[in-house]
C-alpha cells in the first residue's frame, strides 16, 4: 500500500522527524484558507503517487492569496501522468541551503535492509544511482539487531553531509529505519531532506510504502488504505484484490504471476510499445476474476489495446477462456482489441473455447505482444 505524502508526513512527524506545517485541501477555497492560516510563502503540492511532480506542474510556490488561488485552480483537477488530482497539500515553504536524500529499502541481492544517504537530494534518486552511483552511500543493516547509531553516522559521513548537520541527519536516518521496520514497510524515503541556513533539517517530502500482507498488524495504516487510493482504478483493484500498478502507456497487460507479467511488460517495451499497467490476477484465477481483470483494464482511458498472457499451472486455461468470453459477451462492441496467449494446464481446451470473433489468439507470447503493440499503434494512428 502506497501512502500519500500527507499521510506519510503525519507518521514521520509523530515519530519525531521534523516536517513543515501543512494543511490538506480538496478545493481552491480550502487551499486559500490553508495558506492564510499557515502564512506565506507556501508550497502547493498535488497528492498523487508519481515522482517528478514539480517538473510536471504538480508543485507550485505561492506568495499571496492570488498566487495560491491560481496555483490550486491549475493543479486541482489536472491529469498528472495519468492520475487525476483531487487534493493538494498546502505547506509552509522551507528556506533551504542544501537538499539531501535519505532512504531505506530491502537490498534483495544482499538479502538484508539497506539505508541510503546522498548529498544530491531533490532530484530523481534513480537518475543519481545510474549516472553517479558513488554519490549514494549505502549501509547494510542486520535485521536481527536493527540500525546501530554508528551505522547511521557512517552513512552520513560517507555521503559527504556537512559536519554541522551530520548529527541531525543521522538521527533522522535512525528514525526512518525504525519506521521502515516497525511499519512493515517496503520503502521509506525523504527526498529532499532540506537543510536550512540555521542548521535545521526538515523533511520536505515523505514516502512510505507498506506491505499489504502486514496490514493486519497495523489497523491504523489499514484505515488509511481507502484514502490512499489515487483514482477509481486503484480503488477497484483493492476491491477485486489484484496486484495492480498503473503506468503511463497504452498497452494493457493482464497475466497470472508477477514474473510473467514483468516479462510481458519487458516484451511490450522491446517491441516498441508502452505498458499501461501491471496487473497480476494470481494463480488459480476463476472466470469471475478474469472478467474483473478485463473490466479494470477496459476502465483505463489510456489503454488502447490489451494483451492477456496466461501460463496454466494452478490456473486452468479453460477457466480463463470462459472468463474472457463472459466478460466480452457483455459488450455490444468490444471497447479495446484483445489478444490472448494461453499455455500450460488445459491450454488447448481454452483455445477451443475462446470466441475468436471477440479476441485474437496467438500461440506464442512474442506474437501476442507484437499484435497488441500493433493494435495500439493502429488506434493512435
Amino acid at each position: 500500500m502506497r501512502l500519500h505524502e500527507y499521510q506519510a508526513k503525519g507518521i514521520f512527524a509523530d515519530a519525531g522527524i521534523p516536517t513543515p506545517d501543512s494543511r490538506l485541501a480538496t478545493s481552491v477555497d480550502e487551499a486559500v484558507d490553508a495558506g492564510a492560516a499557515l502564512g506565506y510563502p507556501v508550497a502547493v503540492k498535488a497528492q498523487v503517487h508519481v515522482g517528478g511532480r514539480g517538473k510536471a506542474g504538480g508543485i507550485e510556490i505561492a506568495t499571496d492569496d492570488d498566487e495560491l488561488r491560481e496555483a490550486a485552480d491549475a493543479i486541482l483537477g489536472m491529469d498528472l501522468k495519468g492520475y487525476h488530482v483531487d487534493r493538494v497539500l498546502v505547506e509552509s515553504a522551507v528556506d533551504f541551503v542544501n537538499e539531501l536524500y535519505l532512504g531505506v529499502t530491502m537490498d534483495r541481492g544482499e538479502g538484508e535492509p539497506v539505508a541510503m544517504v546522498s548529498s544530491e537530494g531533490g532530484v530523481d534518486i534513480e537518475s543519481v544511482a545510474e549516472e553517479t552511483p558513488e554519490a549514494i552511500a549505502r549501509e547494510g543493516v542486520d535485521p536481527a539487531f536493527g540500525m546501530h547509531p554508528y551505522q547511521a553516522r557512517k552513512a552520513v559521513y560517507e555521503a559527504g553531509v556537512p559536519r554541522d548537520v551530520s548529527r541531525a541527519v543521522a538521527s533522522v536516518l535512525e528514525t526512518l529505519y525504525d519506521l521502515w521496520e516497525s511499519k512493515d514497510a517496503s520503502e521509506a524515503e525523504i527526498n529532499p531532506l532540506m537543510v536550512t541556513d540555521g542548521g535545521d533539517v526538515v523533511a520536505a517530502d515523505a514516502v512510505l510504502n507498506v506491505d499489504d500482507d502486514a496490514l493486519f498488524r497495523h489497523p491504523d495504516l489499514a484505515d488509511m488504505e481507502e484514502e490512499s487510493y489515487t483514482d477509481d482504478l486503484e480503488r477497484k483493484a483493492g476491491e477485486y484484490g489484484f496486484d495492480y500498478v498503473r503506468l503511463s502507456g497504452n498497452v494493457g497487460i493482464i497475466g497470472n504471476g508477477a514474473g510473467l507479467v514483468m516479462a510481458t511488460l519487458d516484451l511490450v517495451d522491446h517491441y516498441g510499445g508502452d505498458p499501461a499497467n501491471f496487473l497480476d490476477i494470481g494463480g488459480g484465477a476463476k472466470a469471475e476474476r478474469v472478467a474483473n481483470a478485463l473490466d479494470m483494464v477496459f476502465s483505463d482511458p489510456n489503454v488502447d489495446s490489451v494483451v492477456f498472457n496466461i501460463f496454466g499451472g494452478i490456473t486452468r486455461g479453460d477457466e480463463v477462456a470462459r472468463g474472457i468470453n463472459d466478460a466480452l459477451s457483455q459488450f455490444d462492441e468490444i471497447p479495446k482489441p484483445v489478444v490472448v496467449r494461453l499455455a500450460g494446464t488445459n491450454a488447448s481446451e481454452g483455445m477451443e473455447i475462446l470466441d475468436t470473433s471477440l479476441v485474437r489468439v496467438e500461440e506464442t507470447l512474442e506474437d501476442a505482444v507484437q499484435r497488441a503493440v500493433a493494435n495500439a499503434e493502429e488506434v493512435q494512428s
